[in-house]
């Protein structure tokens, strides 16, 4: 396939309704459940985060629901047993997509009645798309784990049934989480529609998918480095790029999804990405607590991450 030899990746599966009601982080993502952008992202050393967090917190609003550190963010991706949606995106598909679940959140407070995101995120030439629905975890688990689909309004009913045709035709699993902190700051006056993010400790595991196992997770990329990223609907304004050419920002084409998917040798590395990624393997780094301190780990527990 192309450039790479494809490699199966074979993960095992899992799982009434209950209404729910957007909370905290949860209600900025009901607010964003459809949209279209453009995305830009960069790599960046933590230790000059705190010169971009002052520059953007100048000219734009922090996200209410956003703390001086990061919300945490978790996603659990949906793919073929050949990784197609994987290939897709290393292949640079001008039409790509993928399916994830996605908890705004501590992980480890997830209940039944949680309220995740199941979410199509594509892209269409240099254009993002998104569209989710927000539903109790219980019923998102057995909707993409056990093929049994919502009840849902007249207006979200084609979303539902594309969803449940990929889960069907293409026998989608779960095959890696990612989680992160995440700080979000929204443009304001001549720049509405502007979203920067940064992500810190990005992380994720290739087993123990429940939200609230307590499985151990590896960082994905060095916790060194943040992944910003810069959202907007028609263009970036010249003083955001002045500002990341200025603190040495730099350009990469990353996908928190495949970077988990190489990280824990699911498939071949990329001879496009990064550098500064290259040599990160999660199977040899050690487990963290995502949300707290690393922890040591014995090569038993190595084996079994």
């Amino acid at each position: 396939m192309g450039l790479f030899r494809r490699r199966s990746a074979d993960v095992g599966r899992r799982f009434d309704d209950v209404p729910t009601r957007p909370t905290g982080y949860q209600q900025t993502a009901s607010r964003l459940h459809a949209f279209n952008r453009y995305e830009i992202k960069y790599l960046l050393d933590e230790f000059k985060v705190p010169e971009l967090r002052e520059e953007l917190a100048r000219r734009m609003t922090s996200d209410p629901h956003s703390p001086r550190g990061g919300y945490p963010v978790t996603s659990l991706y949906y793919d073929t047993r050949d990784l197609r949606f994987y290939w897709e995106k290393i292949e640079g598909l001008r039409f790509r997509r993928k399916l994830r679940m996605r908890l705004y959140g501590n992980p480890s407070e997830c209940t039944d009645d949680t309220p995740v995101q199941v979410e199509i995120k594509q892209r269409v030439n240099r254009v993002t798309q998104k569209r989710r629905l927000a539903l109790p975890y219980r019923t998102a688990l057995r909707w993409l784990d056990e093929r049994v689909p919502p009840d849902c309004e007249p207006h979200q009913r084609g979303f539902v049934n594309e969803v449940t045709t990929l889960l069907g035709n293409l026998d989608l699993r779960p095959i890696v989480t990612t989680g992160y902190l995440r700080e979000a700051f929204i443009g304001q006056d001549a720049d509405l529609g502007l979203r920067v993010t940064i992500d810190h400790k990005v992380h994720g595991r290739d087993r123990d998918f429940h939200f609230a196992s307590g499985a151990q997770n590896s960082y994905i990329i060095p916790p060194k480095l943040a992944v910003v990223e810069i959202k907007a609907n028609e263009r970036v304004p010249y003083w955001l790029t002045d500002l990341a050419a200025r603190i040495d920002m730099t350009v990469v084409r990353i996908s928190k999804y495949c970077q988990s998917v190489q990280a824990f040798g699911l498939a071949p590395r990329s001879i496009m990405g990064s550098p500064e990624l290259a040599a990160h393997d999660a199977r040899s780094s050690p487990a963290v607590d995502p949300f707290g301190d690393t922890t040591p780990r014995s090569s038993e527990k190595n084996q079994a991450i």
